[in-house]
């Protein structure tokens, strides 16, 4: 399921939680919501970006860039280092 980011319309008329923004997993099938769950002030759906995953393959780049080892397990027990 998504997750969407909410803000209060009026910053000025809600409540912590809306005015700072909060996010709500919910179904592609569910309306928006129109108020907030704590305070009922009006708000609305902010756009933002999804979030992505990192490949495998970048965070052995990463750890190598950042002067780090990563290790592969041969046997039980047994590791051999990668970078």
């Amino acid at each position: 399921m998504p997750l969407y980011e909410y803000e209060a319309k009026d910053p000025a008329k809600g409540c912590a939680k809306c005015r700072g923004g909060f996010t709500v997993m919910q179904s592609l099938k569910d309306d928006r919501l129109e108020k907030c769950p704590e305070c009922g002030a009006p708000v609305y759906r902010v756009i933002c970006a999804p979030g992505l995953a990192h490949s495998k393959t970048d965070l052995h780049y990463r750890a190598k860039r950042a002067g780090f080892h990563t290790l592969k397990r041969v046997n039980k027990g047994e590791y051999e280092k990668i970078y």
